[in-house]
């Protein structure tokens, strides 16, 4: 069966990502950026990251600079930023662009999935989530705007892991 798992994408610090390593497992993908008003976020997905890792789930992030130039660092100072501001343990793909003709083929596959206010398409800021189901698919979109340890995030999230 394909699924959004199957895609190849680099990850941050060189090498494959290996996306196949999370099939049977939640993975919350997200579209990140360090100089955002809502890079504070990074302190909900890792708090999501260390409580549901165990249960088999993991934060994706993903760096794109497609708003306002919001992730203009290199690899290494992304990796840097993340780690020592926000203690960031999810893992982070490479840079990618997320809209236009140059979207990554990772979110040609998420972009048709709608949202629960029925918003599909382009991505509209940093921070938009999707949940994956533990069979690969979308279950869930999130926008930028929802924060990360909200309500509806958790009981997306706990009614993947059972």
């Amino acid at each position: 069966m394909t699924t959004v798992l199957n895609t190849e994408i680099g990850a941050l610090t060189g090498g494959a990502a290996n996306l196949p390593q999370y099939a049977g497992k939640a993975v919350l993908i997200v579209n990140v950026a360090s100089k955002c008003g809502l890079t504070p976020q990074y302190t909900g997905l890792e708090k999501l990251q260390e409580r549901y890792a165990e249960r088999g789930f993991t934060v994706l992030g993903v760096p794109c600079n497609q708003f306002l130039g919001q992730e203009p660092g290199t690899a290494e100072e992304i990796a840097e930023f993340c780690s020592a501001t926000y203690g960031v343990t999810f893992p982070l793909t490479e840079k990618v662009e997320v809209n236009g003709d140059g979207r990554h083929p990772l979110y040609e596959r998420l972009v048709g999935f709608a949202d629960a206010e029925g918003h599909s398409g382009d991505i509209r800021w940093n921070f938009e989530k999707f949940l994956i189901g533990r069979d690969g698919t979308v279950v869930a979109r999130f926008s930028p705007q929802t924060e990360p340890e909200s309500a509806e995030v958790v009981a997306a999230i706990e009614a993947q892991l059972g």
